[in-house]
């Protein structure tokens, strides 16, 4: 094996396995590891709380299984990377792709000096099953609708490249730059709210193959039906896993193929491909995570009054099936899919505040906050987004209780002052006879809230302001 020194930066690719980059560095020569909190160049798409709280940890689990020899430096690439590969006389530089705007940006940038400098630099890519520049509609436009692009430019098109074995040996060089620590970025918040989501999860690389493997062995047999019931076990759970890369979508889709139950196989890996499909939209689109996909929403009368967002972000609506939601976000840092894009639609639909609330709020407290799938997925239950749910298209809160949580599991779990509800009234209480009030030990407006809107005339509200936009 080489001497030469490479120097591998990992960024979301957090994992040993099927990492194209490292291993590339590992055959090479010898690895210097390094992380880099770029702040700086992130602006306002910088990490949330809940994502420093879980980095923090996937660090401290990655350096462990690189025996204690990541560097870990806070500031601007730009410039401590050229300076380390000066000091350490690397002959490269290696990293895995990553497909935020402002980060294509910077890593094109960094490329550019590097190589006046005189230093080799590679980039693969660890993070999708394909490149966005290589599915385009026969004109050579980016599709705009998934299914299109699931069935002409996923389906039939090259299979996902199989994953790579963790490398038979790393070679690694410890750095001496003093503070280099995990410890030393100070990603856990001061006051430690954060101790109440740890039993949620097992971070880092291991915890993602485990959470893969008990997914694949007890949830994937229903998930086709399953996933949109918040109480049972039929999600995957791996979103934080594959935004910071301790697993790859590679790793992901070929273990998922081996599973036998054919069809909800299919599903789930659809669910791969909207995955792929925001990250496509955000690299062909870049203004997404800002500017309406469909323009006709820039003339959209959203509410300028705000006093009832921290209603909203505190899970205290009054209407549970929502509060229920903001809740188990709050002390889990996740959120059931059903059931974001419930809150999502009362929060841009029946209280009309503009989905920027609902981006920023879910970016600083969900352990998955990813830019592609936040800025995309806010779009489409707003319905200004590419391939959008359609305008008309209100989620009933009570309605949507009742068939995904019918017996009231999960609503009761998260907000347990209605335990005593029975099921005919869980999801709306306001209508419940005071007798059943009483009975459930329910005081309107003291042990649990009135409705934050009335949600029939909410809704009519909405549809009168959607059809102005269309005229």
């Amino acid at each position: 094996m080489s001497t030469s020194i490479q120097i591998h930066w990992f960024r979301q690719d957090l994992r040993i396995a099927d990492n194209p980059a490292l291993s590339a560095a590992a055959e090479a020569g010898t690895v210097l590891p390094i992380y880099i909190l770029d702040d700086i160049h992130a602006g306002r798409d910088r990490m949330g709380a809940a994502s420093r709280w879980w980095l923090h940890h996937s660090l401290h689990a990655l350096n462990r299984s690189l025996n204690g020899n990541l560097l870990c430096l806070a500031g601007d690439p730009l410039e401590i990377i050229p300076r380390l590969a000066e000091k350490h006389g690397a002959e490269r530089v290696l990293w895995n792709r990553c497909y935020e705007p402002w980060r294509t940006k910077r890593d094109s940038r960094l490329k550019e000096i590097l190589k006046e400098q005189g230093f080799g630099v590679r980039s693969y890519n660890g993070a999708l099953l394909w490149e966005p520049w290589d599915i385009l509609k026969q004109d050579g436009t980016p599709y705009k609708v998934f299914t299109p692009y699931y069935k002409n430019g996923c389906l039939p098109g090259t299979p996902p490249r199989k994953p790579l074995a963790c490398p038979a040996r790393v070679n690694l060089k410890k750095s001496d730059d003093g503070a280099g620590t995990v410890d030393a970025l100070g990603l856990l918040p001061n006051i430690r709210w954060d101790l109440k989501m740890e039993p949620s999860w097992e971070i880092g690389e291991h915890g993602a193959a485990n959470t893969l493997r008990h997914f694949l062995d007890h949830g994937i047999s229903d998930y086709k039906e399953g996933r949109d019931f918040p109480a049972r076990k039929n999600v995957s759970r791996l979103s934080p896993y594959l935004h910071f890369g301790e697993i790859s979508p590679n790793q992901i889709w070929h273990e998922a193929t081996r599973t036998p139950v054919a069809i909800h196989t299919e599903a789930f890996l659809r669910e791969l491909c909207w995955r792929e499909f925001s990250n496509y939209l955000l690299y062909h689109f870049p203004q997404i995570p800002e500017e309406n996909f469909n323009r006709k929403f820039d003339r959209f009368p959203w509410n300028p009054d705000t006093s009832l967002l921290v209603r909203w972000q505190q899970g205290t609506t009054g209407i549970p099936i929502v509060d229920a939601g903001m809740r188990e976000l709050w002390e889990t840092g996740s959120m059931h899919n059903r059931v974001r894009m419930i809150v999502a639609s009362l929060l841009t639909k029946n209280m009309r505040l503009h989905w920027h609330h609902g981006r920023d709020w879910f970016n600083d407290c969900l352990v998955d906050a990813d830019l592609a799938n936040n800025c995309c997925s806010w779009q489409w239950v707003a319905g200004c987004g590419a391939d959008a749910a359609p305008y008309f298209r209100i989620f009933n809160p009570v309605t949507q209780g009742q068939k995904f949580d019918p017996h009231g599991e999960y609503t009761r779990k998260y907000v347990p002052e209605l335990a005593r509800m029975p099921d005919k009234y869980l999801f709306n209480p306001w209508e419940a006879p005071k007798e059943i009030l009483r009975g459930a030990r329910i005081t309107l407006g003291t042990t649990y809230p009135f409705p934050i809107v009335d949600l029939k005339d909410s809704r009519q509200r909405a549809l009168d302001a959607y059809a102005k936009i269309k005229e």
